[in-house]
């Protein structure tokens, strides 16, 4: 009977992360600037038709975090600020398992949703404090804590750090 009470107590626990925030559940305000990300696929909050569009505000009034790393592509340890990957999922109502990133030139790859999660990564819209335009490799560019988690530091995660990204498919 103990263990019984145990169990449901902790799929109860367990429930709220299982189900779309609340502001998924709600749908999206609309944008108001230029879009510089569209998220589609399956996702359960939409401000466009079947999609999920965000300009620079929306998702500057998102959760924030901050990154303070090393890449291949800049000089010395650079402070990258932006939207954790997990919020951003949360706020869409994201249920798929794959996120197909897309870049301006059409250049994409496919990411596991928990590595992104797990893994601490943000769609960085800021480095050094600077909004990040397309010419450094902006709006957004997803970027991995690589100095502070093992294991990052790999062609892997670097082909996964997509820069001047426009979009992601949730599948």
């Amino acid at each position: 009977m103990l263990a019984r009470a145990l169990l449901l107590l902790a799929m109860l626990a367990a429930a709220p992360a299982l189900l779309p925030s609340a502001q998924a559940q709600q749908g999206l305000a609309a944008p108001k600037g230029p879009v510089i990300l569209e998220v589609v696929g399956k996702i359960a909050a939409t401000n466009a038709g079947n999609r999920a569009t965000f300009d620079l505000a929306m998702l500057e009034a998102m959760e924030t975090r901050g990154i303070e790393t090393a890449t291949p592509w800049t000089q010395g340890r650079r402070k990258f600020e932006g939207v954790p990957v997990k919020a951003l999922l949360a706020a869409v109502g994201a249920t798929g398992a794959k996120v197909r990133a897309v870049a301006l030139n059409d250049y994409g790859v496919d990411i596991p949703a928990a590595d992104l999660v797990e893994r601490g990564a943000i769609l960085a819209y800021r480095m050094d404090g600077k909004t990040l335009s397309v010419r450094e490799k902006g709006p957004l560019w997803i970027i991995y804590p690589f100095d502070s988690v093992s294991g990052l530091w790999t062609d892997l995660y670097f082909t996964r750090s997509i820069w001047q990204l426009r979009s992601l498919r949730i599948e």
